[in-house]
């Protein structure tokens, strides 16, 4: 491995899902690759299962691992947080200083959720009934508010898009639900979901099975709703609305119960290079998932400017895309792997039953089973609940691409 003037084959800014499995899928095609991976945590974490540990169906302890466990052998973990993008100079600058050299890299360091975007919020998390799934932490208050609520107000909201698993805000809200139905009062719970969009999900076909689900637990929806600030120990929330003249209004909400999800964007050192789209995400051609204007850079995950939905299963078929493309790059071949859009959301519509999401670019379906993919079903439950967190640790993590092969050119 390089030393550290040396420079790497490979330097890939972040060490979640999609960096690890980047890294995997690499070196499965390529033992030989020198690959730093640069990522500050110590502490990986599934967070597609954070929200059935809200819902009481997931033990949170096992959406947790080490850094170290996941690391694939053969690449170097560096842990340190990468600070400044300098594609011109072929380098990453490290918080310590130091500047790592590539000839190749890979950006994806994941999305940054924006608290403080909400007057108030920081400051009741965790207390006087305000949680949030997209955290390891709440989660379990999550359960614990739902648990603890007989009759109320439950208040659910979801921010602007772009956010990372688009159908996690009324999932939580289908689970908190389907617990309150089966223990009898349901009917004494005022719900209402609070969207800042206009839609209740971003690809139509699976709009009336949920609706059907909205009906069934009597939940109140609001659209063009955002929240901007939430008093805790007050108990009310502040959601401003736009009305179909674009006109905006502010009103208060008492609630007994909010679930938040919060506003999202890229980092910070990524927002301010030049390796950023107009919106602040790495700019990549859609299909290649290479920088337009810096060849030998690539991106994928939750970072990633691409218009695809910000899911773990959109990382299960980047990562082969990307180790194929950018060794195409090494090699001076052309690049012939492809990117759909892949994305899937399993939309737990009650505990039991799973609405299985998946699509791609321009809300085209792309189903994996032969079956009506509208339907709330049992068996995508047993995936989502057992299956995937195996595939994810155990396929996806590994270089191991079950059903992800990428599309050829």
């Amino acid at each position: 491995m390089p030393l550290d003037d040396s420079i790497w084959d490979v330097v890939i800014v972040g060490g979640g899902a999609a960096g690890i499995a980047a890294a995997a899928s690499l070196l499965k095609r390529k033992p030989s690759l020198s690959i730093a991976i640069v990522e500050p945590s110590d502490r990986h974490y599934y967070q597609p299962a954070w929200t059935l540990v809200g819902g009481g169906c997931f033990n949170q302890a096992d959406t947790c691992r080490s850094t170290a466990s996941l690391i694939p052998a053969n690449a170097k973990w560096i842990r340190s947080r990468a600070t400044r993008l300098l594609p011109q100079q072929n380098q990453v600058e490290l918080e310590n200083g130091r500047h790592l050299g590539y000839h190749t890299l890979i950006i994806a360091p994941g999305l940054e959720l924006h608290w403080g975007a909400i007057a108030g919020l920081e400051e009741t998390l965790g207390k006087n009934g305000v949680t949030s799934n997209y955290r390891y932490d709440l989660a379990p208050y999550t359960w614990e508010c739902v648990q603890n609520l007989k009759q109320g107000r439950a208040l659910f909201t979801q921010p602007a898009m772009p956010i990372k698993c688009a159908g996690a805000p009324q999932k939580a809200m289908y689970l908190s639900c389907h617990h309150w139905e089966e223990q009898g009062c349901l009917d004494n719970i005022d719900v209402h979901f609070h969207n800042t969009g206009g839609v209740l999900f971003g690809v139509a076909d699976f709009v009336p099975p949920l609706m059907e689900y909205v009906k069934r637990y009597n939940a109140h929806l609001n659209f063009t709703s955002e929240l901007i600030a939430v008093n805790g120990p007050a108990k009310t929330a502040t959601f401003r609305d736009t009305n179909a003249d674009g006109e905006t209004h502010e009103r208060h909400e008492a609630f007994d119960m909010l679930h938040v999800v919060p506003p999202q964007r890229a980092p910070e050192f990524v927002r301010n290079s030049e390796l950023a789209n107009e919106a602040g995400w790495v700019a990549v051609d859609e299909a290649t998932l290479q920088h337009p204007h810096y060849a030998n850079v690539f991106s994928l995950g939750d970072v990633c400017g691409a218009s695809n939905a910000k899911t773990a299963a959109a990382v299960r078929k980047q990562a082969p895309v990307v180790a194929e493309n950018l060794l195409a790059y090494l090699d001076k071949r052309p690049m012939t792997a492809r990117y759909a859009g892949y994305g899937a959301c399993p939309l737990t519509v009650e505990k039991g039953k799973v609405v299985l999401a998946e699509f791609g670019y321009g809300g085209k379906l792309q189903p994996s089973f032969p079956l009506n993919p509208v339907v709330p079903r049992t068996s995508m439950w047993w995936l989502k609940r057992y299956a995937m967190p195996r595939i994810y640790f155990s396929l996806m993590l590994k270089g191991h691409e079950w059903l992800a092969g990428p599309e050829k050119r």
